[in-house]
């Protein structure tokens, strides 16, 4: 089996005479910009209603060239891909060509171009053409949506979109989407745009087409992990890793405590041959049968085929910290409390008309548990009554902490705080080492 480079080697002559397209420097600008903070005026991308900063965690990917997929950073990476039509796409021989469209009753054209499939998802290339004399308003942003793909063993959501690429005369648009995996096995797939009318109601507009399993390139690592790392409050199992030419996807779930999500996912990182893989999110899911909570990791594809080590780290989990002596609160200032591996400070206690307030400090993502949250006020165990939502604490050295008022109702100063422990983030810097086949 030859390698990617190898591969590249032989095809290194026409990748030196393929240029990027000339308008590809503000297509990419532009799709850096569909992330907007506030609507703009003239808005020049047709956004999917379910698009939005998951936009740019498009991936993107090739059947006949791996190498493309690969070494895009060489030539054409995701985001470059995502931002470019199925006509510039398949001039490098991606994909699959569709050409199938549908007419809508005002005359607008809705066509699938073209579609990319691997082990790790569906893309899928549109386009949409408004009639003659007509054009694109700033209110159509959000008047045009694309459901599930459907066929044979096949029903797919659609988990991301691009904001694709308008034409300067208003009249044509472009656009990407990604779906879940389809079946290699469907011959036929179905995707059902939809468009909402000015009377309020939605139009749906099913498309078919022919599904060509066979262009569709197999994954390159598919590995069973089933390992865990033990965590504070439970663990993470990491099921499966599956490398394509579009991304590599890592499976998982959590065993905790209270059989729920956590709540800090953590941070796990990938890294091959000693090389951190970029990161592109996570997603959340749940076993519609078990009710197991878990979860997908994506990562960029792997940058080599020539694999020596891949490791998955946790960086960072959720972590308790039991407190088992009480805090004493004789002498109250901003200096911090150390608390196993983490910090509380105890800025104050004031005395008020219904008993004592006491302002206590963390960081942004510890969290005092405060069900049994209480003071020892002259021999007695006195209950917090309120807590105040969490406001800034600046420490004007480029740090922000969180502080709350916590309230007791005594006449007694309160001479110790008593709580069972708190939540926080925690570095567990734990790695996992998947096996790695021999290739010849």
């Amino acid at each position: 089996m030859k390698t990617i480079e190898e591969r590249l080697q032989e095809h290194k002559q026409t990748l030196n005479i393929v240029q990027a397209p000339s308008k590809l420097e503000g297509r990419l600008r532009y799709a850096l910009e569909q992330v907007p903070t506030k609507k703009r005026k003239r808005n020049k991308a047709m956004t999917w209603a379910a698009s939005s900063a998951a936009a740019l965690l498009l991936i993107v990917g090739t059947y006949q060239y791996p190498a493309f997929a690969y070494y895009g950073g060489k030539l054409l990476n995701k985001i470059e891909l995502s931002s470019l039509s199925f006509s510039e796409v398949a001039e490098q021989g991606y994909g699959q060509t569709v050409n199938k469209s549908k007419t809508l009753d005002d005359g607008t054209v809705i066509s699938i171009n073209g579609v990319i499939a691997d082990d790790n998802g569906m893309l899928m290339y549109y386009t949409i053409d408004r009639p003659a004399g007509s054009v694109f308003k700033d209110d159509s942003t959000f008047r045009y949506g694309v459901g599930n793909m459907h066929g044979f063993l096949t029903n797919s959501n659609p988990k991301e979109g691009s904001g694709g690429n308008l034409t300067d005369d208003m009249t044509h648009f472009d656009g990407v989407y990604k779906f879940e995996p389809v079946s290699p096995f469907a011959r036929t797939l179905t995707v059902a745009f939809s468009e909402r009318l000015e009377n309020g109601e939605v139009a749906s507009y099913p498309i078919s087409f022919k599904f060509d399993a066979n262009k569709a390139m197999n994954s390159l690592l598919k590995e069973d992990i089933s390992k865990s790392v033990a965590v504070d409050q439970g663990k993470v199992y990491y099921e499966s890793i599956t490398a394509s030419p579009t991304s590599t996807v890592v499976k998982g779930h959590y065993e905790m405590d209270n059989e729920e999500f956590p709540r800090f996912p953590g941070k796990t990182k990938l890294y091959v041959n000693g090389t951190e893989v970029k990161s592109w999110g996570m997603q959340s899911s749940r076993d519609g049968k078990k009710g197991i909570p878990g979860f997908e990791l994506e990562f960029d594809v792997l940058p080599t085929d020539k694999l020596e080590t891949i490791e998955l780290v946790l960086e960072n989990f959720g972590g308790y910290q039991k407190v088992e002596e009480p805090i004493s609160l004789a002498s109250p200032s901003d200096l911090s409390i150390k608390i196993g591996d983490e910090k509380l400070w105890i800025r104050s206690v004031t005395k008020t008309d219904t008993g004592y307030d006491i302002v206590i400090a963390r960081k942004q993502f510890t969290f005092v548990e405060t069900e049994n949250l209480s003071v020892q006020a002259g021999g007695i165990k006195v209950p917090v009554s309120t807590i105040s939502t969490p406001r800034p604490w600046d420490l004007k050295n480029g740090n922000i902490l969180w502080e709350q008022t916590y309230s007791f109702n005594t006449m007694e100063e309160p001479e110790q705080l008593l709580m069972d422990g708190f939540h926080y983030i925690k570095t567990y810097d734990k790695t996992i080492l998947i096996p790695v086949a021999a290739k010849k």
